[in-house]
């Protein structure tokens, strides 16, 4: 009875962090949304929003790592390694951000989780380039087909902004990018960074980035409309579930696994395309679901064909393991026998 008990808790646990991720991942689309939308509250500032984050962030990774010490540092990091692997990345990360924030302007929440669903394409076409990843044909026509769906809702889209649409498939192409970066810089070397040491290193790295272009095309205009008056309760509410959001996903994958999050992440835009249609009155069009569910049954294949493929490369390594205790094992008994038949001659 006892061990049941501590499997439903556990379970219980894991649907309360996979729930407290979803709200807070569907909070800062819409939120962000909101904020940016002109005929919302119309302030059509995406580096600024992006920057106020990136400080909130910084200030509060910087408590978590050196005052309240909840986490430690990679030993491993030295400035050399920061400035060769670590602004990269947070290059990277911050044309992210300011593309995918930028497209709430133009584009519905619908849309943008429909276009954002190229993500698998993205990163194993820039992992196959980079050579992190191998070239196989049966994947590749998976890619094709979520490409296919992603096109297809695209037509169907009532209200199409071709500058838009290509933010986001910037913005897309900047995170994948990112994502194979952090295997080829951080992880080959042994260095795992968790959502708080990340945003530690990475978010002052985006926010000195993001000051050239803010500088040229926003502080111009902030300065001419008097913009610069902010609603701390909007913004600060705003940046804090930004924050909360990456302490969310530091539990969801520390306490769960990668693959929950994914199938967390596919149940979040379907939400989305939900609240998007009924509450914000987006327009959702049957060509729009059509399309974004055949990339949907893509990209859960191809995450199903990545589960397979964990698992195998998993009980491979037992097996490896067990042979190579077994191997050890015998050559002790061989060593044993060796010595008594000298002991014997003797």
């Amino acid at each position: 009875m006892a061990l049941s008990e501590s499997v439903v808790k556990k379970v219980l646990l894991s649907y309360t962090y996979v729930a407290i991720w979803i709200f807070l991942s569907f909070s800062v689309i819409v939120y962000n949304k909101y904020i940016l939308d002109r005929k919302l509250y119309n302030w059509p500032f995406p580096i600024s929003l992006t920057m106020i984050h990136m400080s909130f962030c910084s200030f509060l990774a910087y408590l978590l790592v050196k005052v309240f010490k909840v986490v430690e540092l990679p030993s491993t990091m030295t400035r050399d390694l920061y400035l060769k692997s670590v602004v990269p990345i947070g290059a990277l990360y911050s044309l992210s951000l300011w593309f995918s924030n930028s497209t709430y302007i133009y584009l519905s929440v619908s849309f943008i989780q429909m276009l954002k669903a190229l993500m698998p394409v993205a990163v194993y076409s820039i992992g196959v380039l980079f050579k992190k990843d191998s070239f196989k044909s049966d994947t590749m026509l998976n890619m094709l087909s979520i490409s296919f769906g992603v096109a297809i809702a695209a037509y169907g889209e009532a209200k199409f902004d071709s500058f838009g649409v290509m933010l986001q498939l910037l913005a897309v192409a900047f995170e994948a990018t990112r994502l194979v970066m952090i295997q080829i810089l951080l992880n080959s070397r042994g260095i795992s960074l968790n959502p708080i040491t990340s945003l530690y290193y990475v978010a002052p790295c985006c926010l000195v980035f993001l000051c050239f272009p803010w500088l040229i095309m926003e502080y111009p205009l902030l300065r001419d409309t008097s913009s610069f008056h902010l609603d701390f309760v909007i913004f600060g509410t705003n940046s804090l579930c930004a924050f909360a959001l990456n302490l969310a996903v530091f539990l969801l994958v520390g306490k769960t696994s990668a693959l929950t999050m994914n199938v967390a992440g596919v149940v979040k835009d379907w939400l989305l395309i939900a609240f998007s249609w009924s509450v914000i009155k987006d327009t959702v069009t049957p060509i729009n679901l059509f399309g974004y569910g055949l990339a949907f049954l893509g990209v859960a294949y191809y995450n199903h064909s990545k589960l397979q493929a964990l698992k195998a490369a998993e009980a491979q390594k037992k097996v490896q393991q067990a042979d190579e205790e077994a191997g050890r094992l015998l050559e002790e008994k061989e060593g044993e026998g060796t010595g008594k038949k000298t002991e014997t001659q003797d």
